[in-house]
This record gives structure tokens, sequence and C-alpha cells, in this order.
């Protein structure tokens, strides 16, 4: 039996997308994956980020906003950076084998200027579905 890939999904606050692909990966991929999630700081769970994943079927409601010292391991096949500011930002792992990055929005930005909670949500329920698409044809070829 092989061993899982141990994949640590990195963002800024750890709030909403390392989240959410946390809770994908743990969702939908857990005979591969050993997923973990962590931000270059610790904002809190984002709540619109939680109930977009109970509409999708993932329940994330018992993960923590953690940074990356806070995390019990800290060896990693892979470092997945989720936004622009953890790549620039990303600490030095000595754990890890290799470190990618994969960019999306951040739902919260993009939903300051909404003029509804519908339009809110539809925000969150976009990137949600990309990083859906990004956890389930991880880790990409070459």
């Amino acid at each position: 039996m092989s061993q899982k890939m141990r994949v640590l999904f990195l963002c800024t606050g750890n709030s909403c997308r390392s989240q959410m692909a946390e809770g994908f990966a743990r969702a939908l991929r857990s005979p591969e994956i050993e997923p973990w999630s962590a931000g270059i700081m610790k904002h809190g769970m984002n709540p619109r980020a939680v109930k977009a994943m109970a509409e999708a079927g993932v329940d994330i409601s018992g993960q923590t906003s953690k940074t990356v010292d806070e995390l019990p391991v800290k060896e990693f096949d892979f470092v997945v950076t989720l936004c622009d500011h953890a790549k620039e930002h990303c600490p030095i792992l000595p754990g890890a084998g290799r470190i990618m990055h994969a960019q999306f929005d951040d739902p919260p930005s993009l939903a300051a200027g909404a003029s509804s909670e519908e339009e809110v949500m539809g925000h969150y329920r976009r990137v949600r579905d990309e990083i859906k698409a990004f956890v389930m044809n991880f880790p990409p070829a070459g």
C-alpha cells in the first residue's frame, strides 16, 4: 500500500481558499492525500467559505485557522500556495518536497463591492468550484 501524499495548502489568512482546498482534499481525495492548510497569518474561519462548502456537501466548520508554525506536521510532499501573497511570503519549509503555485481569486476581496448577499456568495461559489477542480486534478502532470 502506497503512502499518502502529504499536501499543505497555503494562503494569506487560512480563512477561505486554503480551508476550501483542505476540505475538498479530505472529502474527495483522502485515499491519496493527507491534506493540511495554513496561512502566512491567521484570520479565523470565514463563515461564507464554510457556507459555500456546505452547499457543496463538504463540512469545514470543524477546521481551524492556523499559521505554518502551529502545524503539528512539518514535512510535506507538496506545498501549494493559493495566492500571490502566500507565494511571495512563503516561509522556508525545510521538509517541503515540491513547492508549487496555483492562483485563486480572494472571495472576500471580490465580494467587497457586491450589492447583495447572493452576489457575494456567487464569488465564493465560483472560487470554491475552481478549487474543487484543482484538487480533483492534483497533482498536475509534469
